[in-house]
């Protein structure tokens, strides 16, 4: 077994609650479905906002998937002027075999965060 990071995007359409918990469970069943991920194999995963995001936790979402023993940080992107808007972004630790491949997800617009990834979406 081998300590793996994967990263992941999702967009929210509105700074409402359920807006930010729907993206934040799309972004992570997305991300254990592509990595055959389950929560016993996960160490931490940090969850980043966009500033015009502040309606609710990501974390509360992981938590109703059943990341109950997970450790789950929350905190703010950095405001970069241009940056595109209402972005969660996650890094979630893992164990997995030797030979995975981690498989990336950004969904929605934030695909243009990452185009080089878009062949593998």
């Amino acid at each position: 077994m081998r300590l793996f990071a994967l990263r992941g995007a999702n967009s929210v359409e509105a700074n409402r609650a359920q807006a930010i918990l729907d993206a934040t469970d799309e972004l992570i069943r997305e991300l254990m479905a592509r990595n055959g991920l389950v929560a016993e194999a996960m160490v931490s995963c940090i969850f980043t906002l966009t500033d015009d995001l502040d309606a609710e936790f990501p974390a509360v979402a992981a938590r109703q998937l059943g990341l109950d023993r997970v450790p789950l940080l929350c905190t703010r992107e950095i405001p970069v002027p241009g940056s595109l808007p209402r972005v969660i972004r996650t890094l979630v630790h893992y164990y997995a075999e030797e030979d995975h491949e981690p498989a990336h997800v950004y969904l929605r617009e934030t695909r243009a965060l990452r185009r080089d990834l878009e062949s593998a979406q």
